[in-house]
């Protein structure tokens, strides 16, 4: 890896996580959150907290519904109008079990 000095690194990871918000908000709209947190763990709602979580680090007040729209740029509910579609019963068997081995994992 280079030599990178921390401002550049910061700069540089930055640019990183604006990609994924846009590919997430522009390019993937299709890919449903539930989607997302069966795959992987995480989803738009978990990014906005951590954008949220981050704010309040430094000191900066900031609602959940502020922070999903700062990631989202537009609030939860236009979201949900425009591109949210209904789960399925298979999704939401899939996430229950994913949930509850992320709580065992973490009760063990």
């Amino acid at each position: 890896m280079p030599d990178i000095n921390a401002q550049t690194q910061i700069k540089l990871e930055a640019a990183a996580y604006r990609r994924l918000q846009k590919h997430l908000m522009e390019d993937r709209k299709d890919v449903q959150n539930i989607d997302m947190m069966n795959l992987a763990g995480f989803c738009r709602n978990c990014l906005s907290r951590w954008y949220q979580e981050a704010a309040a680090e430094r000191g900066i007040e900031m609602t959940k519904d502020e922070g999903r729209e700062a990631f989202y740029g537009m609030t939860t509910d236009a979201w949900k109008t425009g591109y949210q579609s209904t789960s399925t019963p298979d999704k939401d068997a899939a996430f229950k079990v994913a949930f509850d081995e992320n709580v065992a994992k973490k009760d063990g």
